[in-house]
């Protein structure tokens, strides 16, 4: 099965130049995890709207950056949709004195990452989730 990502908007203006690297990217990083991209959406978002999501689906009252909805349709393919508050990443961007560019790329990978199966609850989780952000994330810039 060969996936599409996708990227939307929604209640925000907001335009996402990098799309094709990011496939590429997705695509890659997918693989080296021994899984095959599906259907991927990346839904950039305000504070509100995701907000509302986190209420509904998660029942908890408090601002993310990301939220992660996988779809399990077939073995070994990672499909879903990945919710992204662009006013937290900027703001994140800003606190952890990152570029947007890569503070954004950080929260994409993380989401893939959680359709692939990576928790990050525990403390041992979060370790290696950011291990794979950081091994995926210098992989960006040789694509």
């Amino acid at each position: 099965m060969s996936g599409t990502i996708h990227f939307f908007s929604e209640d925000i203006s907001f335009r996402y130049r990098e799309k094709n690297k990011t496939r590429r990217w997705i695509t890659n990083s997918a693989n080296e995890e021994n899984v095959t991209a599906g259907e991927i959406n990346i839904i950039f978002c305000d504070d509100t709207y995701l907000h509302k999501l986190n209420r509904k689906y998660l029942k908890h009252n408090t601002l993310t950056d990301i939220i992660t909805f996988p779809i399990l349709e077939e073995r070994g393919v990672i499909s879903g949709d990945i919710f992204i508050s662009i006013p937290r990443v900027k703001e994140n961007a800003k606190i952890y004195r990152q570029r947007l560019s890569n503070e954004l790329h950080r929260v994409i990978i993380h989401g893939v990452l959680h359709l692939i199966g990576y928790g990050d609850a525990a403390i041992t989780e979060k370790a290696e989730m950011r291990q794979k952000e950081n091994f995926y994330l210098e992989r960006l810039s040789g694509i």
